[in-house]
């Protein structure tokens, strides 16, 4: 019987460390085959290329794996990945680890979450992994059972049709455990740096701050995240507000002119 076929991304580079003990964590479960971008592409969500040309370059393996990058967004190199390197469907999609918290609804603006949600819509089990920890020195080996349980669980037994997970993984601790739950509502309070180039032109970096408005919720990834528990939310790429159909349908339906 063939080995799974499990296909790596990320948003953080192909240099990124994360990706690396990604593949380490998971070498023995499969074959693998990495794509990811040439630069890093934090905060691109879902965007693809599709005013210039996209290239695929075969880096040195690494730990087993091949890997390539592509000058594009995460998403990019999963529908690219797909199309012209994969052999096949692969039997798993993972991303990350990402370096930084992808809780609450950071989803909404996650490279790593956007390559999940794209190979998911191509019927791939798929599932992103972030560390709460931006260092390029962070330490994800006190986290390495626990993303190698995970994989090995949705690799035998599957997720539910049309869902991805979003897992985060509390920093510098090992995990008391995992939780499923619900991401935190909240939003983020976008400040800004504002800066002096040396012609004394204003230029601005964002410096954000997640606000939580759940704070009182005991089922939330932010609640479970901070009792250093491994968070796991499962995610639909359909935004359709179901529950809400039949009201706006009163509101809005216009009537039949036939």
């Amino acid at each position: 019987m063939k080995r799974p076929l499990i296909f790596i991304s990320n948003d953080d580079s192909v240099a990124a460390p994360g990706l690396h003990k990604l593949i380490d964590f998971v070498k023995d479960l499969g074959d693998i085959i990495a794509v990811a971008p040439e630069e890093p592409q934090s905060g691109m969500s879902s965007a693809f290329t599709v005013d210039k040309a996209l290239r695929i370059h075969e880096c040195e393996d690494y730990n087993g794996a091949r890997v390539f990058t592509v000058n594009g967004t995460p998403v990019d190199c999963v529908k690219l990945g797909l199309y012209a390197i994969t052999p096949r469907k692969p039997d798993i999609m993972l991303a990350g680890i990402n370096h930084g918290s992808n809780s609450g609804n950071s989803i909404i603006y996650s490279g790593t979450m956007g390559a999940v949600l794209e190979a998911c819509m191509e019927g791939i089990p798929s599932v992103g992994f972030s560390l709460l920890h931006h260092s390029i020195k962070a330490d994800f080996d006190l986290s390495a059972s626990y993303v190698k349980e995970i994989v090995e669980k949705v690799l035998e037994e599957g997720l539910p049709k049309d869902i991805c997970l979003n897992v985060n993984i509390p920093a510098k601790v090992i995990p008391v455990g995992v939780r499923v739950c619900r991401a935190a509502k909240g939003h983020w309070s976008d400040g800004y740096c504002r800066y002096l180039d040396p012609q004394g032109n204003p230029f601005y970096l964002v410096k954000g701050k997640f606000i939580n408005e759940d704070a009182d919720a005991t089922d939330t990834d932010e609640y479970w995240l901070a009792r250093n528990y491994i968070s796991v939310v499962l995610v639909n790429p359909d935004m359709s507000s179901t529950p809400d159909i039949k009201e706006m349908s009163r509101r809005l339906d216009t009537k039949d002119m036939l």
